[in-house]
C-alpha cells in the first residue's frame, strides 16, 4: 500500500516530516453544506451511518473540500452498545438516548460480546468502499469510544455534565462495573480489529468523558481497559502494527500514563499545554490542540493562533488538530484556513 500522502501515519510513527499533517475531529459533519445535503437524503443521523455508500461519501467530503491529511470514517462510538444489545436513538437538539439502560449484574445477562463482522458488517463496509474510493490519497482513521466513555453512556442512557449515575455505580458496585467494562472492551478489541483488517491505517480511542474521573478511578477505571485494547492491536498486527492515538479529553493529570501505553500518539484538548505534555510525554507523537472557538475569530486571529500552536508543538512527533471536535456553526472558510496555516507555517 502505497499512499500518495503518508504524513499523518509518518508522524504517528515518529519519523521524520517535510510539514505538520493535519485533520480535525468532527471534519465529516454539520459544518458542510455538502454533509448536511447527503444527511437529507438520508433522513436521519443513524440510517446515514448504517449506510455504507453514504458514509463513505461523507467521510471523503473533508478531503476535498478542505485538503486535510487524513479522511476519519463516519460513524458514531454508540454503535459498540448497539452491536451489544443495547438500542440508541439519536433525538434532535437533545443527543444519543438509550431506551434501556444497565446498572445491575442482571442487566449485564441480556447483553452480549459484539460480533463485529455480524452486528457492525455496515462500518466494516463503508471502511473498504472508502478505501477504494480514496484510491490511496490520504490514510483513513478508524475509531472506538474508550471503554469508560461508553460505560457512560449505557449506565446513564444519555449525555450529562456529570455523569453522576455512572459514578455512583464505580462506588456502589464496583464489581458490576468492571465487569461490564470488561464486556465493552471485549467487543471493542473484536471491532477494531476488524476496522483494520477492513482497511483502516491509524486508529483512534476516544475517551470523551475521562475528565470527570479523579486520577485514580481513571487508573482503576479508564487506563487499564485501554490498556488492554492497544495491546491487543499491537499482538493482532500482522506485518506492519498501525498506529493507535488515545485521546483522553479533560484528563490532563493521565497524560504520562497514556504516554506509557502501546500507543503511538497521545491526544490533548486545549487545556494541556504543550511543552509542558511533551515533557511528560518524550517518547510518543502528540496531537491537538487548539480550541475549536478559536476559529470563529476573524482569519488572521486563526493564523496567528496556528503559528503560537506550531511555535509550541514543534513540527516533528506532532500531529495538528483541534482540541475537540468542530463546531457544526463553524464556517467552512475558517476550517480551511485553519488548515492552509498549518501547512504553510510548518513546512
Amino acid at each position: 500500500m502505497n499512499l500518495q500522502n503518508d504524513l499523518l501515519l509518518r508522524a504517528a510513527r515518529g519519523e521524520a516530516v517535510e510539514r505538520v499533517p493535519v485533520w480535525m475531529m468532527r471534519q465529516a459533519g454539520r459544518m458542510l453544506a455538502e454533509y448536511r445535503a447527503v444527511r437529507q437524503r438520508a433522513g436521519d443521523f443513524i440510517t446515514l451511518a448504517k449506510t455504507p455508500e453514504l458514509a463513505a461519501e461523507v467521510t471523503i467530503q473533508p478531503v476535498d473540500l478542505l485538503g486535510v491529511d487524513a479522511a476519519i470514517i463516519f460513524s458514531d462510538i454508540l454503535v459498540v452498545p448497539e452491536a451489544m444489545g443495547l438500542p440508541y436513538e439519536m433525538v434532535e437538539a437533545r443527543g444519543p438516548v438509550f431506551p434501556t439502560t444497565v446498572r445491575t449484574l442482571a442487566d449485564l445477562d441480556r447483553l452480549r460480546v459484539a460480533d463485529a463482522e455480524t452486528d457492525l458488517g455496515y462500518v466494516l463496509d463503508a471502511i473498504r468502499l472508502t478505501k477504494k474510493e480514496l484510491n490511496n490519497r490520504v490514510p483513513l482513521i478508524g475509531f472506538a469510544g474508550a471503554p469508560f466513555t461508553i460505560f457512560c453512556y449505557m449506565t446513564e442512557g444519555k449525555g450529562s455534565k456529570t455523569f453522576s449515575v455512572a459514578k455512583k455505580l464505580l462506588y456502589t458496585d464496583p464489581a458490576f462495573a468492571h465487569a461490564l467494562l470488561q464486556r465493552i472492551t471485549d467487543s471493542t478489541i473484536a471491532y477494531l480489529r476488524a476496522q483494520v483488517q477492513a482497511g483502516a491505517n491509524l486508529i483512534q480511542i476516544f475517551d470523551s468523558w475521562a475528565g470527570i474521573l479523579s486520577p485514580e478511578q481513571y487508573n482503576t477505571f479508564s487506563l487499564p481497559y485501554i490498556q488492554q485494547i492497544c495491546d491487543a492491536l499491537n499482538d493482532a498486527a500482522e506485518g506492519e502494527v498501525v498506529p493507535v492515538t488515545v485521546f483522553a479529553k479533560g484528563a490532563f493529570f493521565a497524560r504520562q500514563a497514556i504516554g506509557q501505553l502501546s500507543c503511538s500518539v497521545v491526544g490533548l484538548d486545549w487545556n494541556m499545554d504543550p511543552v509542558e505534555s511533551r515533557a511528560l510525554v518524550p517518547n510518543k507523537t502528540l496531537q491537538g490542540n487548539m480550541d475549536p472557538c478559536v476559529l470563529y475569530a476573524d482569519f488572521d486571529g486563526v493564523r496567528a493562533e496556528v503559528k503560537r500552536m506550531l511555535q509550541a508543538f514543534g513540527t516533528q512527533r506532532y500531529i495538528a488538530n483541534l482540541g475537540h471536535g468542530v463546531y457544526p456553526d463553524t464556517d467552512p472558510d475558517k476550517a480551511r484556513c485553519f488548515i492552509e496555516s498549518v501547512k504553510e507555517y510548518s513546512a
